[in-house]
């Protein structure tokens, strides 16, 4: 006698690819709930800096011409967008020529991101797999992703075009710049949902994504290095799209149309390829490692290398191509000078304006080398998060040996990166004002700084020993003074101790001023001590725990 047996699939009430997505996007939120908010803030605060500092550079629009030049020829074209406009220059033209790109940016390194983090980092730590365990459809998470995306650049096209209308800026070219930074900030968000599904790490996912912004970047710079109002090449780049509106002079909408069909085709092909791999999995075959650990890997120092190597030269490469390029621009800020409005000439140094404009650079290069602190400190926070501190730290090395390492790592990147800097910027001023003596002063302007960068080490050690749930926060937020202070400290009038809360400004303005050893001194010792107290707060202290 012979039994036959069906096969039966159990089916679930609202089991479809989509179930769930409602949740999952009030829970994106909820998770997102300050860091979101601040990126639009921010986004915000910049159109306002802008409105009040161009008035207060250059009183009458008369004026704002003195300064057309450096951002009308080519290299400032280069950094700031096809230059429409700036013949007829006014408050509302210069924002739109001389800003915007980095709304465009900031919105799409949002959009990077906030992507990258709620599907790959999702996959890779685990969690999604918990999700996925319950009434969850397949494409659920990365629909919710995208939504929450969409709620973001929209909450942040609003606000810009609103804070661009508040400073008086006319109707049509205010809500273009909105749109325009809200549909960039949405491109790159479906092109990360694309890289997600190809690689298995987060970081990777945003790494590729963050390669597509930069070559978009270096396509649209090439375009509009060409001629005024850009060229062919410069349609080649989303960002160039974005530029080619001509806010306050063309008030072109059709071009969006060019990102709404990108972000179209992204989005349909992420969800494609999501529908042909295996959760956790990526589509690009993860590189075979060695068949046996080199040496040093074996040590704390070489993991600690290892861990820190891509974030060090990523972020060294960016760091010193954006001195290199500002240190072209030494001899057209040189040229325009006499004609520059005062408060724009007494911020480069007055009478000694090139010497001003290196120490700028040199603070610039500070304030990002600080960021790449910050960044690459959290590795820490990360390893211990992830459980992979406490594996390493259940072998003999020490607690000391860990932490130690990698902040000596990151300091060595630190200190690497400005001498880089300070070295090629110095070459690319000398190169174009023919005057060899400014790679030595350049130079030493940066290195001047090394123990200012050095004393955000030390702070991000001490939080971490002591009160790592702080670490992020805290540090983001010196880097924002830093910057605040450098930037904005004598056109705000701001008070002397929120000033000095800065590292950057204890150092001597080299080459303005003579060097002066002994704040470097003090500055070194923080920095000392910053370490040797946050080492001494992870030994008394439960890893994994919360201080």
């Amino acid at each position: 006698m012979t039994t036959a047996v069906a096969r039966h699939t159990p089916t679930r009430a609202g089991s479809g690819s989509l179930t769930g997505t409602g949740t999952l996007v009030r829970f994106m939120l909820r998770r997102d709930r300050f860091r979101l908010p601040a990126w639009v803030a921010g986004m915000g605060l910049f159109v306002v800096y802008v409105g009040v500092a161009l008035p207060e550079v250059a009183p009458t629009e008369e004026a704002l011409a003195t300064t057309v030049p450096i951002f009308n020829q080519p290299v400032g074209r280069m950094f700031t967008g096809p230059g429409l406009g700036l013949d007829a220059p006014t408050y509302e033209r210069f924002f739109a020529a001389g800003y915007v790109l980095y709304l465009f940016l900031v919105a799409a390194l949002m959009s990077i991101m906030l992507v990258a983090r709620h599907t790959r980092a999702e996959e890779q730590s685990g969690r999604a797999e918990l999700v996925r365990a319950n009434v969850v459809g397949r494409h659920a998470g990365l629909t919710a992703t995208l939504v929450v995306s969409l709620v973001a650049n929209v909450a942040a096209a609003v606000v810009v075009a609103g804070l661009a209308l508040a400073n008086g800026f006319a109707t049509t070219g205010s809500l273009l710049v909105g749109a325009a930074t809200g549909l960039v900030g949405m491109t790159f968000a479906g092109v990360t949902a694309v890289t997600a599904q190809l690689s298995e790490y987060s970081r990777s996912a945003a790494g590729l994504a963050g390669a597509v912004l930069g070559v978009a970047f270096v396509l649209r710079a090439l375009g509009d290095m060409v001629r005024v109002g850009g060229s062919a090449l410069s349609w080649v780049s989303p960002l160039g799209w974005a530029g080619q509106t001509g806010p306050y002079v063309l008030d072109r909408w059709w071009p969006l149309l060019l990102l709404v069909g990108l972000l179209a085709l992204t989005v349909a092909l992420a969800f494609w390829l999501q529908s042909r791999r295996d959760l956790g999995a990526g589509l690009l075959a993860a590189r075979p490692g060695r068949a046996e650990a080199r040496p040093w890997l074996g040590t704390p120092l070489g993991l600690a290398a290892r861990l820190q190597r891509s974030s060090g030269l990523a972020w060294g490469v960016a760091i010193v191509a954006l001195g290199i390029v500002d240190g072209l621009f030494t001899q057209a800020l040189v040229d325009s000078a006499a004609d520059l409005p005062d408060l724009l000439r007494e911020m480069f140094g007055g009478e000694t304006m090139r010497d001003g404009y290196l120490t700028f650079l040199a603070v610039l290069v500070g304030y990002v080398t600080s960021a790449y602190v910050v960044f690459a400190v959290q590795t820490l926070r990360t390893e211990e998060a992830r459980g992979r501190a406490e594996a390493v730290l259940a072998t003999p090395t020490s607690r000391t040996a860990w932490a130690g390492s990698h902040l000596a790592v990151v300091a060595a990147w630190a200190v690497l990166i400005m001498v880089a800097a300070g070295l090629l910027t110095g070459l690319a001023a000398a190169a174009v004002t023919g005057d060899g003596a400014l790679v030595g002063a350049t130079l030493l302007a940066h290195l001047n700084l090394i123990p200012a960068v050095l004393v955000v080490v030390g702070l991000c050690a001490l939080l971490f020993g002591w009160a790592p749930v702080l670490l992020a926060p805290v540090a983001w937020a010196l880097v924002g003074v830093m910057v605040l202070v450098g930037n904005f400290g004598t056109l705000l009038d701001l008070p002397r101790w929120l000033v000095d809360l800065s590292p950057l400004s204890h150092p001597a303005q080299v080459p303005v001023e003579d060097l002066d050893v002994a704040p470097l001194v003090v500055l070194l010792v923080l920095a000392a001590v910053g370490v040797a107290l946050g080492i001494l707060g992870l030994g008394r202290r439960q890893v994994l725990g919360r201080s």
